[in-house]
């Protein structure tokens, strides 16, 4: 398969050598602005390598074709453009410029790759915004002691609970409504048909009466699996012949996620499994999120993971090592995607997320202080909300913090734009910045200090907001509105050591423009103080 260097930003064009045709001939591919995210901040860094067969999945989105024009001709012989067509009416092929069969085993042979890449590409229409809901690894490991730990084994009575919990203490109506399994939940052997079979003494009624049960609630379960010979508890992994099998039993289990890991496989059976369980979990007919630990096992970063490819085959993936419970541990991952935002911002959006690991707030690592950091940092960065921790013993102050309103909403946010860190400064606060919808924005003001709270001093054109309008903050956590902010004025907040301070900032008045540009923006229109 030939490949091809994608510039998504400016261009929208690739091209790749042709087997048959005029010598040196490429095949030009361009997309109009619409088909893709306009926003440049969720394009594809330049001059990433993808196969083509992905970029045709993006191109043309597996719902029309496009249609064939002849290119211009260049020093290095002639080349075919093919921009975006919505339209009806399949292909055209002009034969004063292309010889007419020569045209049609080109629309077949693109047409082709476009069936290919439909198969590829995941296309289950969930998780628009980051998902939502527990999940069982941080907190409770691989804990199958089930006779002198009870509460706290992995087995069908915590998953019940953890059920019991979202519908009955207001996180299902939040949003938090995916309870998932993780490892260490299967037998140790297949049974004889070879097929995947929880352990019998710790899941009595089996999966699919767990997972009805979650349905019966208004939720709904996930469940965990490995691309390789065995988990990374050591439980029966999905080897690449058995990858349909296993994703059949999900379904028929009426499993709505799946976790795949990737411990005990090589480089070549993750490059080859991840995407056959993609198109294996298409086939069964039902919609199975899927998450993909693909990327933590290549380092995270190109040229050893292809983003371009994630995105069309995965629903989110993690991308860097386990979060453990402790501060250090939130820090380092906050750091890793920090460096690398470059490459890890533009990829995440609607249907397609970065997942730095859990939320540990709750357990016994963190401070106050730290968990409000987390759940903030989180949110600022569009990640997927998975908390790990006993609901069932959960502090009144961890419920407020993992139950805020203003901060789910704005987790959730439809453009499903993912922040970034855009100050460092030598008093150690670091400023983050995600861009909502409706011209707001949230901050968040981190500080890295040991001492005492800091008072910091700034302004919002320091951080290159618009000096035409005027602003109005809200508090995420105190909800206290702060009215009347001018891009070019000074203001100051007090941030806690290794606390957050994070607002919800909107334009409440365009200024200095012309009257129809002040009637199509209206003042304060959509904005109003949240109520928390």
């Amino acid at each position: 398969m030939g490949r091809t260097v994608v510039s998504w930003v400016k261009t929208r064009k690739a091209s790749f050598p042709l087997k048959s045709g005029p010598q040196n001939s490429r095949l030009v591919l361009q997309a109009e602005e619409a088909l893709v995210p306009s926003a440049p901040y969720r394009a594809a860094p330049d001059g990433m390598d993808v196969p083509l067969v992905v970029f045709m999945a993006v191109l043309l989105n597996c719902k029309h074709r496009p249609r064939v024009i002849p290119g211009e001709s260049s020093a290095r012989g002639g080349s075919w453009t093919l921009p975006y067509s919505g339209a009806a009416g399949g292909w055209f092929s002009p034969s004063s410029f292309i010889p007419r069969s020569r045209a049609m085993k080109l629309a077949a042979f693109v047409s082709g790759l476009a069936l290919v890449a439909c198969a590829l590409a995941l296309e289950n229409g969930l998780m628009r915004v980051p998902p939502m809901g527990w999940l069982a690894w941080e907190r409770f490991r691989c804990n199958t002691d089930c006779k002198t730990d009870p509460d706290n084994c992995i087995s069908e009575k915590l998953f019940v609970d953890m059920i019991d919990c979202l519908a009955d203490d207001g996180w299902k109506e939040l949003g938090y409504v995916y309870v998932n399994i993780d490892d260490c939940w299967m037998a140790k052997k297949r049974d004889a048909k070879g097929q995947l079979i929880p352990d019998p003494e710790r899941f009595p009624s089996g999966i699919k009466a767990l997972a009805d049960y979650a349905h019966s609630r208004g939720l709904k379960l996930g469940i965990y699996g490995d691309m390789g010979t065995y988990t990374c508890g050591g439980y029966p992994g999905t080897t690449l012949d058995r990858v349909e099998q296993d994703a059949l039993t999900f379904a028929e289990w009426g499993v709505d996620m799946l976790k795949l890991d990737g411990c005990y496989s090589s480089e070549e059976e993750q490059a080859q499994g991840y995407p056959k369980m993609a198109m294996a979990l298409n086939a069964t007919g039902r919609p199975i999120a899927y998450s993909c630990s693909w990327p933590a096992y290549r380092g995270g970063l190109p040229p050893k993971v292809n983003y371009t490819l994630l995105a069309n085959i995965c629903n989110l993936w993690r991308n860097y090592r386990d979060i453990q419970d402790s501060w250090n541990s939130v820090l380092s991952i906050v750091d890793w995607f920090s460096a690398n935002q470059d490459v890890l911002q533009p990829v995440a959006g609607p249907g397609h997320w970065n997942d730095p690991d859990m939320l540990i707030i709750g357990n016994f690592g963190l401070s106050y202080e730290q968990s409000r950091s987390q759940m903030a940092l989180w949110t600022v960065l569009a990640a997927p909300l998975f908390m790990s921790t006993d609901l069932r013993t959960l502090s009144r102050s961890s419920r407020e913090i993992l139950q805020n309103r203003l901060m789910i909403k704005i987790n959730q946010d439809p453009l499903g734009i993912q922040g970034r860190r855009v100050l460092r400064e030598k008093s150690q606060i670091e400023v983050f910045l995600r861009p909502l919808s409706h011209s707001a924005s949230a901050l968040v003001f981190l500080s890295r200090r040991t001492d005492m709270p800091y008072r910091y001093t700034t302004s919002l054109s320091k951080l290159n907001f618009s000096a035409s309008a005027v602003y109005e903050a809200q508090d995420v956590y105190s909800g206290g509105i702060i009215s009347g902010l001018k891009a070019g004025e000074n203001f100051t907040v007090i941030v806690n050591p290794s606390g957050v301070v994070m607002w919800y900032l909107y334009p409440t008045m365009y200024v200095d423009q012309p009257l129809d540009f002040v009637r199509q923006h209206p003042q304060g229109k959509g904005f109003h103080p949240f109520a928390l």
